[in-house]
C-alpha cells in the first residue's frame, strides 16, 4: 500500500493473499487443482496468465512436499529400488498408514537411512512397527535406531523366498526321479 501523503510504500497483511505474491490463495488453489489434470501451458492459457506464474505456483507446491511431516507416523516400511546402471539403488521409507514417501536415500545400505534417523530423533516421532526386507543392513539400522519398534519382514519378500525354496525342491525331486528312472531297466 502507498501512503497518499508521504508516498511511502508499506506491505499490509491480507487474509486472502500471501505476502509478496501477485495472486490470491483462491487463485493458487484453483490453478493447482487444474494442474492435476492439465499441463502448465494449458492452465496458463485457461487462466489468461503467464506460463511462468503457473510454473512458480506448481514449483512452490512441489517444494512443500520435499520434506513431508513425520507427525502421526507410527508404522513405516523400508525398501530399496533399483534405478539402473547409472543411478544404482535408492532406499525409500514409506508411512504405512498413508502410503506417503517420507524419505528417499541414495544407496541400499543402512547408511542411506542416516538422514532419516536424524530427522526422526529431531521430531521425537515414535515408530511402533517397521516392515522391511531381510537385509542385514536394514535390520541392524532398525535395531540401532528404533530398538523398541516391532520389526517384521514384508509379505512380498516372504512369498518370494518361499517360492524360491519350493522351486529348488521341485528341481531336486525331478533330478532324483530322473536318475531313478534312468537306472531302472
Amino acid at each position: 500500500m502507498e501512503c497518499s501523503e508521504c508516498r511511502a510504500i508499506r506491505p499490509i497483511n491480507l487474509n486472502f493473499a500471501e505476502s509478496r505474491k501477485r495472486h490470491t490463495r483462491a487463485f493458487r488453489r484453483y490453478a493447482l487443482s487444474l494442474l492435476e489434470f492439465s499441463t502448465i501451458k494449458d492452465v496458463a492459457n485457461h487462466l489468461e496468465t503467464g506460463w511462468d506464474l503457473i510454473k512458480d505456483i506448481d514449483k512452490s507446491n512441489l517444494k512443500r512436499l520435499e520434506k513431508p511431516s513425520l507427525k502421526g507416523v507410527t508404522q513405516i516400511a523400508i525398501d530399496e529400488i533399483y534405478l539402473g546402471k547409472k543411478e544404482k539403488y535408492i532406499t525409500i521409507v514409506l508411512d504405512i498408514d498413508t502410503g506417503a514417501i517420507i524419505h528417499v536415500g541414495k544407496g541400499k545400505g543402512g547408511d542411506a537411512l542416516d538422514p532419516f534417523w536424524k530427522r526422526l530423533k529431531k521430531t521425537k516421532t515414535t515408530i511402533e512397527a517397521v516392515a522391511s526386507d531381510m537385509s542385514p543392513a536394514y535390520g541392524k539400522a532398525i535395531s540401532d535406531n528404533i530398538p523398541k519398534a516391532i520389526h517384521v519382514t514384508d509379505p512380498f519378500h516372504l512369498v518370494k523366498l518361499f517360492n524360491e525354496k519350493l522351486t529348488q525342491l521341485r528341481r531336486d525331486l525331478y533330478n532324483e526321479t530322473t536318475e531313478v528312472l534312468k537306472k531302472t531297466p
